[in-house]
């Protein structure tokens, strides 16, 4: 079963059990397969395509729980990390600190990397790497890291 049809299995399942924050969470990622697969001529998607859009999803839910708190909005984030909690059930394992650091130092020693000048030299090949274990990681965090690394 691909990873869309999972989803939308559970959509059907949080209806029957009347879950309505699971069933509402499910409904707004099945409307953005759906979007997605239009743009693509209504063609299916594949699991990559579809982890692709969760982690965006994913990255927008943080960003809204990060300015709600910051607002004073408590109520509001919690609905985000509700929702952040959900979607983050269909992402692969995220990657550990420890395998993200790893990679990390592997590309600055093989750039020659030496200053927060050298960032952009870092970040792709090192954005590359992650990207290809299969596995979730914040982009985000991996900046903050490389910058520190470099001492930018």
């Amino acid at each position: 079963m691909s990873l869309a049809e999972q989803i939308t299995a559970d959509m059907k399942e949080a209806m029957k059990a009347k879950d309505k924050t699971r069933l509402g969470t499910l409904r707004m990622v099945r409307a953005e397969i759906l979007k997605k697969e239009k743009e693509k001529a209504g063609t299916g998607l594949d699991d990559a395509t579809v982890t692709a859009l969760l982690n965006t999803m994913v990255k927008q839910r943080r960003d809204s729980i990060e300015q709600f708190d910051a607002a004073g909005r408590g109520e509001l984030a919690e609905t985000e990390r509700a929702e952040l909690a959900i979607i983050e059930n269909y992402l692969p394992e995220a990657l550990s600190e420890g395998e993200i650091c790893r990679i990390i130092d592997e590309v600055i020693e093989a750039t020659g990397a030496i200053g927060g000048t050298d960032l952009g030299k870092v970040m792709g090949p090192v954005m590359g790497k992650l990207k290809a274990t299969g596995k979730s990681f914040d982009g985000k965090a991996v900046n903050g890291q490389v910058k520190t690394r470099l001492g930018g």
